[in-house]
């Protein structure tokens, strides 16, 4: 198996985004040397990996002569190709349109400026974000860095990548269905959606009748996340919920830990991401923590009340996309399962009227949920990463839905609820890609799981694509 990453002797090193920060105070490096290396990085991974959507090198190039202030001042990263930045155009992983370049930036691309972070570029994703895999029709799939026969998930599929490639230490990602969390899961990450309305989006995600995309970062390390989450919240915070704060290690408090195997609709997980679980789980039993297997606090049809809903924006895309995206927009040029989510929110519009507040109740049941509990732990995902093919969009819109719906099976209900939810690395299957473990909590507790997700960073390190 090869392993596909730039990590080297270099001004990155092998330094998470707080440590190259830190190195950038101190003068340990510039913040030209550092652009310029994961410049070479992203141009050394790129044939291989295929994660860029569009380039801003030389922008990147003169931002690090004069670095905004911030915490991470200097450090590069990605924002990924469905925000928009001046300069590029917002693509959404699709051929249907040719999109003109911004003349400003978006609230996301405001965020990440507003910290320091220096943006080199965007990265793909999956057709508007709907498929859990970058694989196209008539174009290369992204791949995973662990192992590029195999998906490196989706949507923000290219900031995953570059960020367990080494490229970058942090780059950002949305979540509308687990895409900061799927990719994170299958490239060995920390990928965290936070609670709804915690963190700025951009107007399309806005204007959504019942807002289930949150916009984050994938990072290496918790400290990462935390930080982006700290830093975040001293530019713009939401006074209806408590506060993330400055974590910076796991807490000495002991939780209520509900552990969740399989998820809703009889989907069985596969052997090897259920052990991974039961790991964790028994490594959290062993320093003290409450440990009940439980069942999934959701009913059987939320999979079809979430499906409807989530198949309108297609639906919408499909309709408007020549004055919402750009007039060049062609409907007939998107993929099946773009076509397909259209046509089934058509079929499914009778389900809307009850669907739709059914899912903004489901807040409710996992609020009654988490009196109980303090944390689950469940799969990210329902079975092990696939090989590229599997979710391919030349398949027909059944057979991809099929597919997907078997994987992700537990990340969605999230969205829906706005809880926050990480993904963490939990294991290694025996094909030697990595396996997420999945932590949820009550409405704002974004503290909570750092400060586990840190726990079980300290009780068993991550493991490193560059390790021998």
């Amino acid at each position: 198996m090869t392993r596909i990453h730039a990590f080297g002797d270099d001004a990155l090193g092998d330094l998470d985004a707080v440590g190259l920060a830190a190195a950038l105070r101190s003068g340990a490096v510039g913040s030209d040397e550092v652009v310029e290396a994961a410049i070479a990085r992203c141009e050394k991974v790129e044939p291989a990996l295929a994660g860029l959507a569009a380039q801003r090198f030389d922008s990147a190039r003169s931002e690090a002569q004069r670095p905004a202030s911030g915490f991470f001042s200097g450090v590069p990263a990605f924002i990924k190709d469905n925000c928009d930045i001046a300069g590029l155009p917002t693509q959404q992983g699709t051929k249907a349109y040719v999109g003109k370049p911004k003349s400003a930036d978006g609230d996301v691309a405001r965020m990440l400026g507003a910290q320091g972070l220096i943006v080199l570029g965007k990265t793909r994703l999956s057709e508007f974000g709907f498929s859990g895999a970058a694989e196209f029709i008539d174009d290369d799939p992204v791949r995973n860095p662990w192992n590029p026969d195999h998906t490196s998930g989706a949507s923000s599929a290219g900031s995953a990548a570059f960020v367990a490639a080494g490229v970058v230490p942090i780059a950002h990602a949305n979540d509308g269905g687990g895409s900061i969390r799927i990719p994170a899961s299958c490239c060995g990450l920390v990928g965290m959606k936070p609670t709804r309305f915690r963190t700025p989006s951009d107007a399309m995600t806005r204007q959504m009748p019942l807002r289930i995309v949150a916009d984050g970062v994938v990072t290496r390390t918790v400290r990462d996340t935390a930080a982006y989450l700290r830093e975040s919240e001293k530019i713009y915070r939401n006074p209806s919920l408590p506060p993330v704060g400055d974590v910076q290690g796991p807490s000495s408090k002991r939780l209520r830990i509900a552990v969740i195997t399989d998820s809703i609709s009889g989907r069985v997980t596969d052997a090897e991401t259920r052990d991974a679980v039961l790991a964790a789980a028994a490594l959290l039993e062993g320093t003290g923590h409450h440990v009940d297997l439980v069942s999934a606090p959701v009913p059987d049809f939320f999979t079809a009340d979430f499906l409807a809903y989530w198949s309108t924006f297609a639906l919408f895309l499909t309709a408007m996309g020549k004055r919402e995206l750009d007039p060049s927009f062609d409907a007939s040029l998107t993929d099946n399962l773009t076509k397909g989510l259209a046509q089934h929110a058509k079929r499914s519009v009778v389900r809307l009227p009850l669907a739709l507040p059914r899912l903004w109740g489901s807040q409710f049941l996992t609020r009654q949920f988490f009196t109980k509990y303090d944390v689950t732990l469940s799969p990210t995902l329902g079975h092990v990463t696939p090989a590229l093919g599997h979710f391919h969009p030349g398949q027909s819109y059944e057979t991809v839905m099929a597919n997907l719906l078997e994987w992700v099976s537990f990340t969605p209900l999230h969205n829906a609820t706005g809880d926050p939810a990480i993904s963490v690395p939990g294991a290694m299957s025996s094909s030697g890609l990595p396996i997420g473990v999945h932590l949820s909590a009550g409405h704002g507790q974004e503290a909570r799981l750092l400060e586990l997700a840190y726990e079980l960073e300290q009780v068993r390190p991550f493991p490193q694509i560059a390790a021998s």
